[in-house]
């Protein structure tokens, strides 16, 4: 683990602080006892820190998983104000988290583009801000959905409340001249946060505070104990949360790259969030994860490793132990600004690659609304599994589209020149034609009929070149080959396949390829085309062999359908 700086420190700090009144009013919404939601930024935090391959992640209590967490004891008919049914539920999610990393299933996660991903924060960025509507206008929309919340909010700009709006709007000028001077923009965040907290307390501007929600209590995290009587009723509801929080923190590790250029593990992500709950369902805390706009405040605060994480944990034991009242003045409106500033900041941030998503192709932009519009309308499990599904879709098509052949013509000086393959087999001569493309079904379907005719061709040698091509040897990929195969014999080819690796010769062999190409078969090579020049001259030694007793006659065959 690498040493901590001075920046960890000043970051923990901030979010430390921040942590108090944001998980107080998340646990609140979801309907649970503030302090719960306090102390899910303490113990979670600090051992979600320690593990994660995401190094920057802030393991804690989010919006979403307070509210999913509220409807699974309220399903299970089970009271939020139980201590040991939520200990119990937590410490379920924990082992589903755990199972999960373990099993490496944080994968399906390579399978979502660049696109999708940026679909997915995006649409994350404008959760965050719906989310805070209410703090930051006084205003609360009565719409469940993401997009509603917002629209609502702007019809009913007459009711907003015109001192949290000041409040709010204050924190967001204030952060943003701060954010301009170089020397302060680390710190912009808690000094914003500071100032403004106390221009209000010193003006006295009436305006919720989070001592409104719930007082504060000066005291270490509680240790609790688990009600194993409540597993059977949270065994599956404690799986729902587990994704939930998963998803949420997925597009973290894209969002915000490691600073030390080390690369993210989204499985040991998981384990390392399931840790955390194992660990916090004994210290009172509610189901946690990675938490985007606890990140988001992290990394403005100038957070540069693991340690700021496992700072912000320790920092805010410390703040309740000593300054808990006094964090209880922060004024919700001021939070609500900086939470509109951390989700300008996130869509600010992925706008050059909103750009060249919607320059590279219509189908990658279509990726990125459809994941945008599913973040922000459905459940975030259902959201970034539908992104994962569009991705693999996404490659199929841009796979099926890639693949073509071309010709490699020998040169005097031996080497060989690239062409675009002749639509007719040349006769008389051995003609080598190079496969573009990794093998997959769709390609091989849309290619099989792109290869030369042969009906007029006499007297010809076919060289097929493999090499970095039929990664996915797939099985319509061998009946193709056969049918292709039978094709050319019909009409005197001779052929020869090289540049074959390994596994793609075992899968030859065993789809029965290898017996009818006999001895034509030509490995890999380690040298560029040396494959390619071995092939071709075994070819012409095979058209030359039999040249004088081809009895093919151009007039009579005919190309099969």
């Amino acid at each position: 683990m690498p040493k901590p700086t001075p920046r960890d420190v000043v970051s923990g700090f901030v979010t430390g602080l921040f942590s108090i009144p944001e998980g107080m009013a998340y646990a609140t919404v979801g309907g649970f006892a503030a302090p719960l939601g306090l102390w899910s930024g303490a113990v979670p935090t600090v051992i979600g820190s320690i593990f994660s391959r995401t190094v920057l992640m802030v393991t804690t209590l989010t919006s979403a998983i307070a509210f999913t967490a509220s409807s699974v004891l309220s399903d299970a008919g089970l009271d939020p104000g139980d201590v040991g049914a939520v200990a119990t539920m937590t410490l379920l999610v924990g082992l589903w988290m755990a199972l999960l990393g373990v099993l490496r299933l944080g994968s399906v996660m390579s399978f979502v583009s660049t696109a999708v991903m940026t679909g997915f924060t995006a649409g994350i960025a404008v959760q965050i801000v719906a989310g805070v509507v209410k703090d930051a206008t006084g205003y609360v929309p009565e719409a469940h959905n993401t997009v509603g919340k917002l629209v609502e909010a702007l019809v009913h700009v007459g009711d907003w409340d015109l001192s949290t709006v000041l409040v709010a709007a204050a924190t967001v000028a204030v952060w943003a001249v701060l954010h301009a001077v170089r020397r302060l923009r680390k710190t912009a965040t808690l000094l914003a946060l500071v100032l403004v907290t106390v221009v209000v307390a010193i003006l006295g501007t009436d305006v919720e505070r989070v001592s409104d929600i719930a007082a504060i209590p000066r005291s270490l995290p509680p240790f609790t104990l688990p009600d194993l009587g409540a597993l059977p009723a949270l065994a599956t509801g404690s799986f729902a949360i587990a994704l939930v929080a998963l998803a949420q923190a997925a597009g973290i590790g894209a969002a915000v790259p490691n600073p030390d250029g080390t690369r993210t593990n989204v499985s040991k992500d998981f384990t390392a969030q399931g840790l955390a709950n194992v660990a916090g369902g004994f210290f009172g805390a509610l189901p946690t994860g990675g938490s985007l706009s606890r990140t988001g405040v992290a990394t403005s605060g100038g957070a540069q490793t693991r340690w700021a994480g496992i700072f912000a944990g320790l920092w805010l034991v410390v703040l309740v132990l000593l300054l808990g009242p006094l964090a209880g003045e922060i004024p919700m409106a001021v939070i609500g600004g900086l939470l509109l500033v951390i989700g300008g900041e996130l869509v600010v941030g992925r706008w050059a690659d909103i750009v060249l998503v919607f320059r590279t192709s219509w189908l990658s932009a279509a990726a990125l609304v459809v994941t945008f519009a599913a973040t922000t309308q459905l459940p975030l499990q259902q959201a970034i599994f539908l992104g994962a599904a569009l991705s693999i879709v996404l490659f199929a098509v841009q796979s099926a589209r890639r693949g073509r052949l071309v010709e490699l013509v020998p040169t005097t000086d031996g080497e060989f020149r690239v062409e675009d393959a002749p639509a007719a087999l040349p006769s008389g001569r051995t003609t080598v034609l190079h496969y573009l493309g990794s093998g997959f079904f769709a390609e091989v379907n849309r290619l099989e009929e792109e290869w030369p005719h042969t009906a007029g061709t006499r007297d010809a040698a076919l060289v097929i070149s493999l090499r970095g091509s039929a990664g996915i040897p797939s099985t319509t990929f061998l009946k193709s080959l056969d049918r292709l195969l039978d094709r050319w014999h019909d009409h005197g080819v001779e052929v020869v396949v090289c540049g074959v690796p390994a596994a793609l010769a075992g899968r030859f062999a065993t789809g029965g390829v290898s017996q009818r190409l006999q001895d034509a078969v030509v490995p890999e090579s380690d040298v560029l085309l040396g494959s390619v020049r071995e092939a071709y001259d075994l070819a012409e030694r095979r058209r030359t062999a039999r040249a004088p007793s081809t009895p093919t006659d151009p007039t009579t065959a005919q190309e099969p359908s």
